[in-house]
């Protein structure tokens, strides 16, 4: 008996494993292309990409190792920027750089903190 439903639940369990979903075609009309694309590596640690595709995205970064050889000062740097188009329409454009003090974007669409104001001078007491 037990050999029985072993053998039942093998052929049930291979012929639901052969059961494949439908193959869906492939559809061409969402692909977008590629305009360029660049991707340069150096032996010293300095590179740089750029791409732009079809549909208005596009990036580049370059970067290099500042300081090399020296221990405590050696940092890896980068700058670089990025665009594409918003859903409203707006094109966002953040150029960037980071480097041993952290990463720092820049963008007309980035809010800002107001400004610190300046504490005035003559309420404190000066030195003579």
């Amino acid at each position: 008996m037990i050999k029985t439903v072993a053998c039942l639940l093998m052929v049930v369990a291979t012929s639901l494993a052969q059961r494949r979903p439908p193959i869906q075609p492939y559809d061409n009309a969402n692909v977008i292309p590629i305009i360029s694309y660049v991707n340069d590596n150096n032996y010293d640690g300095s590179y740089k990409y750029s791409y732009e595709t079809g549909n208005g995205i596009s990036a580049s970064e370059e970067g290099f190792l500042k300081n090399p050889g020296q221990k405590d000062l050696e940092a890896q740097t980068a700058r670089g920027t990025y665009s594409y188009t918003a859903p409203d329409g707006q094109v966002i454009t953040v150029n960037w750089y980071a480097d041993e003090t952290g990463f720092h974007a820049e963008g007309a669409h980035i809010p800002t903190p107001p400004p610190v104001p300046g504490v005035p001078q003559a309420n404190y007491p000066r030195g003579k």
